[in-house]
């Protein structure tokens, strides 16, 4: 018999559930987003901001006291937004 025969009964290993879905998001020109990611990439986005604004002087040292939780406040509405629309397309 030769040697080099494929055995029908050995199929590769399928995928798993995870991987499966992996590739039906990138087929689809999506991928899952990174909630923790996101938050801090805006809140270091808001706070460069903030110091860019402060160091031109177009505000004074007394915005500040407003100003800094300002960053903090739009990434977290942004990831709770992202795990509130990420969990309703899972259903």
């Amino acid at each position: 018999m030769n040697e080099h025969a494929v055995d029908p009964t050995d199929q590769p290993d399928q995928p798993d559930q995870t991987e499966q879905a992996d590739q039906d998001w990138w087929a689809r020109g999506r991928h899952p987003v990174n909630v923790g990611q996101l938050v801090m990439g805006l809140a270091f986005l808001g706070l460069v901001t903030i110091w860019a604004v402060l160091a031109a002087d177009a505000l004074d040292g007394d915005a500040l006291r407003w100003l800094l939780p300002v960053p903090w406040l739009v990434a977290g509405a942004a990831g709770l937004l992202a795990t509130t629309v990420g969990a309703a397309r899972r259903r």
